[in-house]
């Protein structure tokens, strides 16, 4: 870690956070109109009741948080060091969605980089920036976590349709001399389970195969998934918690990533932190994979659950299998030092009715890629190496 010249270390503080979520709901009910469930299956099993689906590309979502997490933290773009954009299913592979985060904000003396862990991309894009910053190597960084699943999202399949939404969520770190930010944290990963959460058709090894690109579905094994989810994000959480001489009673509000309302319930009774200081908006939003842990810090603060100098524990899990836990200190300061004017452009449609413009497309691309995808069936079938 560096330190300054009077020798106290360098820290990377939390100074502005921000969110976007689109504004077209996709409730419970809106799925019965062509699946087979209803409310009450969903929200028993998820704790879900709606969603967000965006009408805008990725890279929009991403420049409106990022726009009011520099305006809460009181920066304009071109003070930005480094912009990390953690996503799974980005508007891009080449070039990467955070160089365009870069153009879109002005932000022209940033380096850029993309995260792809999955659910933990926020997480892992916190350390790496954290980390940067503690060096010396830069003094300020953007974090975004991003997800827009939905036109890859296999709408006819129940198990998987219900769970995922779209949103971002972004904070600004600063070097700071004060023990603020992330002070501890655990990353690992299941690597040797990473194919029971496997979105098979998007990649090099299926377009080697000759699988049209664009073509996806989704192999998804709720129940390990449930259990793999549970087990990394407990350790993850005593062990971070463990490396600063912590116990759960320390910490004032716990963060997780919103998987699933059981899961959450799950990890809060394993870690042994009282429900209340646990913060839950999956109903709200589904599983907005990366974007979840930043949009509910941010709700946190809007709710003024998150108080100065506050102890928060951040774990989460993702594809791969990924998993991970942070301890943050926060600061004195709760409350944004400025607004932005970016917004999204008008949206004029519903959810359900994103939804089927989806449906439709992905059913007439399907059916022209009908003879590829036969032929390559066994990849399909068959769990990623």
């Amino acid at each position: 870690m560096t330190h300054r010249d009077d020798g106290r270390p360098v820290h990377a503080a939390i100074v502005g956070w921000g969110k976007c979520l689109p504004p077209a709901v996709l409730t419970n009910r809106d799925f019965a109109t062509f699946l087979e469930t209803d409310d009450e299956w969903i929200a028993s099993r998820t704790g879900m009741r709606e969603r967000r689906i965006s009408h805008v590309p990725l890279g929009e979502i991403i420049h409106v948080a990022a726009a009011r997490a520099l305006a809460c933290a009181g920066m304009s773009a071109d003070e930005l060091d480094l912009i990390v954009v953690g996503s799974t299913l980005g508007d891009e592979v080449c070039p990467n969605v955070s160089s365009g985060t870069q153009k879109r904000l002005g932000a022209r003396n940033a380096a850029v980089m993309d995260v792809n862990t999955a659910c933990t991309s926020f997480l892992y894009g916190l350390s790496t920036a954290t980390a940067l910053i503690r060096t010396g190597v830069v003094k300020n960084a953007l974090v975004v976590g991003a997800e827009a699943p939905s036109p890859f999202m296999d709408w006819e399949n129940r198990n998987v349709a219900v769970l995922f939404g779209d949103g971002c969520g972004a904070v600004v770190l600063k070097a700071s001399t004060k023990e603020e930010g992330v002070l501890a944290e655990r990353l690992g990963c299941y690597g040797e389970s990473r194919s029971i959460l496997d979105i098979r058709g998007v990649g090099a090894r299926y377009a080697n195969q000759g699988i049209p690109g664009g073509y996806s579905s989704w192999s998804f094994d709720g129940q390990e998934i449930f259990r793999k989810a549970v087990i990394g994000m407990t350790q993850a959480s005593l062990e971070a918690l463990g490396k600063r001489g912590l116990a759960i009673g320390d910490v004032d509000l716990m963060i997780p990533h919103q998987a699933n309302q059981r899961i959450i319930d799950a990890v809060g009774k394993r870690v042994g932190i009282d429900p209340g200081r646990v913060f839950v908006n999956v109903q709200k939003y589904g599983n907005m994979s990366a974007a979840t842990v930043p949009v509910a810090l941010v709700e946190a603060l809007e709710e003024g659950r998150v108080k100065p100098g506050a102890t928060l524990l951040l774990p989460a899990f993702g594809g791969g299998l990924t998993w991970c836990a942070h301890v943050v200190r926060w600061g004195e300061r709760t409350t944004p030092l400025g607004t932005s004017s970016v917004s999204l452009s008008p949206c004029d449609r519903t959810g359900l009715e994103l939804v089927n413009d989806l449906r439709a497309r992905r059913a007439r691309y399907h059916q022209a890629a009908a003879p590829f995808i036969e032929a390559a069936r066994h990849l399909l079938d068959e769990p990623a190496a």
